[in-house]
């Protein structure tokens, strides 16, 4: 009753709130099994080893509101003066919030005013990959990777062979994903590649490559493998979808 009593009632609140982040974060099973038999002690421990080390991530909740804000000032400024910077901090801004269609039709002005402006070029593709507009994003894309095939950190040319691959392509697709995976180990860039093998029924290959991103959990430092969630889940559904060898 002694540590019954210590945590009650809070460790009911301690348990509500760390089951509540194990279904957000999903990190590994085993935590579930300690909140739950564990108590509020086991909560406890799960808060410390995995909510506070994501707190950090929190920031980008702040930063949306912030976003949101800038979003309505410069939607506000840009009709007094419509100067170009305007316009592209606004497309930035629609870009990582996630409204695409607003984002491209911004980055469309910027660049028939700025037709040289190589990140426009990619961030209206970004845009473009993300409203399904393959044909489009193909253009823009390949645009980038002629000038600059290392742009983004190797980002582009593995956007590339996404677009070519969900644009029925599959041997350009090919070609790109493996100059792609030879320089750049994005677990983006692996699981698109893997997910594109999937659908061409390389099956052995697609699971190799999904095998690659889960490879990289054990010896990753902890912020990474949080950061990093959204690929394993991926990888691990991946898996389950494709046929026993």
């Amino acid at each position: 009753m002694g540590l019954i009593g210590l945590f009650y009632p809070w460790g009911l609140v301690l348990q509500a709130v760390a089951i509540f982040h194990f279904v957000r974060r999903r990190p590994d099973t085993f935590w579930l099994w300690i909140i739950l038999i564990g108590g509020g002690l086991g909560a406890l421990v799960y808060i410390v080893a995995e909510v506070v080390p994501d707190v950090d991530l929190l920031r980008g909740y702040v930063d949306r509101h912030a976003r949101r804000r800038r979003i309505l000032e410069l939607e506000a400024i840009i009709l007094e003066n419509p100067a170009i910077g305007n316009h592209e901090e606004l497309a930035d801004l629609y870009l990582e919030e996630g409204k695409f269609a607003r984002a491209r039709e911004l980055y469309d002005k910027v660049i028939s005013t700025r037709p040289d402006s190589l990140d426009a070029y990619y961030r209206r593709g970004l845009a473009e990959l993300a409203l399904d507009d393959f044909g489009a994003a193909l253009a823009d894309l390949e645009r980038v990777v002629a000038t600059d095939p290392r742009y983004d950190f190797h980002r582009a040319i593995a956007l590339l062979a996404h677009a070519h691959g969900r644009a029925g392509d599959p041997a350009r697709a090919d070609t790109l994903f493996k100059d792609a995976t030879a320089i750049s180990t994005l677990s983006e860039t692996y699981y698109n590649y893997a997910a594109f093998l999937a659908v061409q029924q390389r099956t052995s290959e697609a699971r190799e490559w999904a095998q690659r991103i889960l490879a990289k959990k054990p010896t990753m430092p902890r912020y990474l493998r949080r950061r990093e969630r959204p690929w394993f889940r991926k990888a691990n559904a991946l898996l389950k979808q494709l046929p026993a060898s």
